[in-house]
């Protein structure tokens, strides 16, 4: 059992599969802070246009629900044979595209829990409607969803092993070039494993620093 784990888990080996990760996380990171962004946009368009602008909040709609109700991995497909350009950036772009729609719905649901008489409050004291969203309105949105939206991010960090399918050298696909040298099913169990304890280390240490922030904020 030693030796099958030292024939997998070679120098070279280990260090190819965590370049993937690397490539993981840094695609990870990029699309989230695009999604968190985009996501913010959208959901303060469909919130609160109206009038001449309402235009403006349904074309949003049917964005966020055109998006949410397909899959990722369609997506990432699409784009891919569709968009030319360096594929960690189609890569980032594809995630991007997907995910400002899930996290618009859930910016959405924190502004639509900010009461209305933060905005009589806000107005009564000088402000103008963009100064209540970027002082008032947005900083209290975005405490209230941290739970979702660290759901959300993890669910992008997961989600990019599906980069596998169009061979960006991401985690699950360098350590799917490992895997075609072994022939040992005790060796394939082990490094599922691997992937599987690298995927819960960087989920749970998030998942960690979210709870622990959380209560910066109630105890503070």
């Amino acid at each position: 059992m030693l030796e099958l784990f030292q024939q997998i888990f070679t120098p070279a080996n280990v260090l190819f599969m965590l370049k993937g990760l690397q490539m993981t996380v840094m695609i990870a990171v990029l699309a989230t802070i695009l999604s968190i962004f985009f996501g913010t946009i959208l959901a303060l368009i469909r919130t609160y246009s109206s009038g001449k602008w309402k235009w403006a909040g349904t074309l949003v709609a049917v964005y966020t629900e055109f998006f949410r109700c397909t899959p990722n991995l369609l997506w990432i497909l699409w784009i891919y044979f569709t968009v030319k350009g360096n594929k960690v950036g189609v890569s980032v772009f594809a995630i991007t595209l997907f995910t400002s729609a899930v996290m618009a719905e859930i910016f959405r649901g924190g502004l639509n829990s900010i009461p209305k008489g933060q905005f009589e409050g806000a107005q009564s004291q000088g402000f103008s409607f963009f100064q209540t969203l970027w002082h008032i309105i947005l900083p209290q949105t975005y405490k209230k969803v941290i739970p979702a939206l660290l759901s959300q991010v993890i669910t992008i960090i997961k989600d990019t092993s599906f980069l596998k399918m169009v061979d960006v050298a991401e985690f699950m696909r360098n350590c799917a070039v490992v895997l075609g040298s072994i022939y040992d099913v005790r060796g394939m169990m082990m490094l599922f494993a691997f992937e599987a304890l690298c995927y819960f280390t960087i989920c749970f240490a998030l998942s960690c620093v979210v709870r622990g922030y959380q209560k910066t904020i109630v105890t503070g």
